[in-house]
């Protein structure tokens, strides 16, 4: 291991703007420290949900950071520069998430999970369903495709470290590992909050800087289409370079893994009841949706392009720093690069608020310990224990991140989906239709995953999907009805 050739003038911009992320995190530790002396879940409220204070702004934010972050600023670019245009066209199928995501909760949502004093996902299930079983299971669920989905992050953005510092692998994780793992003690979920609206204007600015910087150095974008053209056709082609790997089927298909099913995404509907009213829900649909698309129609532009202006690089997760510092100044390269840093430390912030969640309120407080006063100090023990966890985990990154990230986001929403929609829409929807739901989707996705991971031609997550809501409707249509108090929990409001 060596240090030698470390760009200290790229990594001094980064070092200050984190600074500036830090003295968001020590001014929302007020906050969490006033909430220590809470009983109960009072704690909690404040530490997973900021007391439910989200306004329009911040709630499109966080929202887009939370979905979009490593993904789509080092996988999905790093995939455009091996597929080309083809990924470019399939990745902005995301762009209006935000508004279908708050759309299909809405309201509801947030009046219901106010009503039964929910601060995760597990605590709306835990009040629908009332089985602790289903607790422990969806828990369980939780605690380890967060973990894939946090060492995917944690990869992703060290990474960026790696191509545009030249320090080695091993370093960068230490750095970015110990950074979020303070960052996420001492700021709980408002700090995640408050720097991802910071992080989104610097996002957006770099974006644009980034992709017209590109476009100039390449000729403009003719020319680079040319080049592209001349390495290879299927790099400007609908179907890439492998028409079987982009196939109709799977391209139409994929819209069902990043679209619809992110309602399914613990730490995205989380997002759903933290908003203040509803002006805030209709101003974070409105700017989360424009904001996702200039993100992810840069970002991937930035892939594609980068096989002309930085050919032949060993990764192609490295695509975006590579570029980045080629284009600009060192200093100017390191601001830049802080905002996708940034952003995927908010991603993990989010993500590890998820897993805490799932341990210390949905298992321990909710069954181990429900007379518990203070959880304080339990949720900061497990914060540690998770982030070490996957500290260890991404030491062996795989050479696309992408794939670990799609991964873990397909187990979660096979295992959410349905028992949320349906248990938010459905009167009907019962315990046991739940388990159902939950067992067959996660069997058959690991199953299809491993044994037939392109389904008639459909992206994997498709079948388990469908296999794991007709499993809860025909479960639920011949079992026992929910009882009037849940019904009345949930639609007398």
């Amino acid at each position: 291991m060596t240090f030698e050739g470390i760009r200290w003038d790229v990594l001094f911009p980064i070092i200050i703007y984190f600074i500036f992320v830090y003295v968001i995190g020590f001014y929302s530790m007020k906050f969490v420290g006033r909430a220590t002396a809470r009983v109960g879940k009072g704690f909690l409220q404040e530490y997973l949900m900021s007391d439910r204070t989200l306004g329009g702004f911040v709630l499109a934010m966080t929202l887009v950071a939370t979905y979009l972050s490593a993904g789509s600023f080092i996988g999905g670019p790093g995939t455009a520069y091996t597929f080309g245009m083809a990924w470019v066209f399939l990745a902005m199928s995301q762009m209006p998430t935000g508004y279908f995501t708050l759309g299909v909760l809405g309201k509801k949502f947030a009046i219901v999970a106010r009503k039964i004093n929910a601060v995760t996902v597990t605590d709306f299930l835990k009040e629908r369903y009332e089985n602790k079983f289903l607790i422990v299971l969806v828990s369980l669920s939780i605690v380890f495709f967060i973990s894939a989905a946090m060492t995917a992050q944690v990869i992703g953005a060290t990474r960026i470290l790696e191509g545009a510092l030249n320090i080695p692998y091993e370093v960068g994780l230490v750095f970015f590992a110990v950074t979020i793992l303070v960052y996420t003690i001492i700021g709980g979920f408002r700090a995640v909050a408050y720097s991802d609206a910071l992080q989104g204007i610097v996002m957006t600015v770099g974006v644009f800087a980034v992709i017209i910087a590109a476009i100039i150095a390449g000729g403009g974008i003719p020319n680079i289409i040319q080049e592209m053209r001349a390495m290879d056709p299927g790099l400007i082609s609908p179907t890439g370079p492998d028409p079987e790997f982009t196939s109709i089927a799977w391209v139409t298909s994929f819209w069902i893994l990043v679209g619809f099913s992110i309602v399914g995404l613990p730490q995205v509907a989380t997002r759903a009841m933290s908003y203040r009213d509803s002006k805030s829900l209709k101003l974070g649909i409105i700017y989360g949706t424009v904001v996702a698309m200039i993100l992810l129609l840069g970002m991937h532009l930035l892939g594609a392009f980068g096989v002309v202006l930085v050919p032949g690089i060993e990764s192609g997760d490295l695509v975006v720093p590579k570029v980045t510092t080629m284009l600009f100044p060192n200093w100017v390269a390191g601001l830049i690069l802080a905002g996708p840093l940034a952003a995927i430390m908010s991603s993990v912030d989010s993500q590890l608020l998820i897993g805490l969640g799932a341990i210390v309120n949905d298992v321990y407080l909710n069954i181990i310990n429900p007379k518990a006063k203070r959880t304080s100090t339990i949720t900061f023990i497990f914060a540690a224990l998770i982030g070490i966890a996957v500290f260890i985990a991404a030491f062996d990154p795989p050479e696309l991140m992408v794939w670990l990230n799609l991964y873990a986001a397909a187990g979660l929403k096979t295992t959410f989906l349905w028992p949320i929609i349906l248990g938010l829409y459905w009167k009907r929807a019962n315990t046991p239709g739940a388990f159902a739901s939950i067992i067959v989707g996660i069997a058959s996705y690991i199953s299809f995953d491993i044994m037939w991971p392109r389904p008639l031609g459909l992206h994997t997550i498709v079948l388990p999907l469908v296999l794991s809501l007709a499993a809860f409707v025909i479960v639920a249509l011949v079992t026992k009805k929910p009882s009037d108090e849940v019904v009345e929990k949930f639609w007398g409001i």
